[in-house]
């Protein structure tokens, strides 16, 4: 992990296997990345895309597929152009989600490093912590 890192993580009363479905599906994604239509064939060194509006404006983020090991480890990289940066490798952060099933229940942990200082990487934290209560929501609740 380089530059500042952002972490996030949550339980959730389900399965890994249940969490990583909708770590996964494109109909779960929307329901918890703020209305995001994800595209990508999950694939390593595939390509991923996440579009949408966000305060008015359309953006498309994108990077590509590092690792993926279900239930327990999806790794990828990401670039957003609401960043202000431009897009070249530097300003690409590295995404992972690890999974740890116990006595039911799932704990989820994301990181996000590459973050430029540390109240950038505090932003990321508090995006993630939401995104994770979001997707626990989509699960227990439905």
């Amino acid at each position: 992990m380089v530059g500042h890192v952002a972490t996030a993580a949550i339980d959730i009363d389900a399965s890994a296997d249940r969490v990583w479905a909708a770590l996964t599906d494109p109909g779960s994604i929307k329901r918890y990345m703020f209305g995001s239509e994800v595209e990508t064939d999950w694939q390593v060194n595939s390509p991923i895309f996440w579009r949408g509006e966000y305060e008015g404006s359309t953006y498309e983020d994108k990077g590509q597929i590092l690792a993926i090991e279900p239930p327990r480890r999806l790794q990828m990289s990401h670039f957003s152009p609401l960043s202000g940066q431009p897009d070249s490798p530097e300003n690409y952060h590295t995404l992972l989600y690890e999974l740890s099933e116990l006595g039911g229940k799932t704990h989820v942990s994301l990181s996000q490093d590459n973050n430029a200082s540390a109240e950038e990487a505090e932003r990321a934290t508090a995006t993630w912590t939401m995104l994770l209560s979001g997707l626990r929501e989509v699960i227990e609740n439905g």
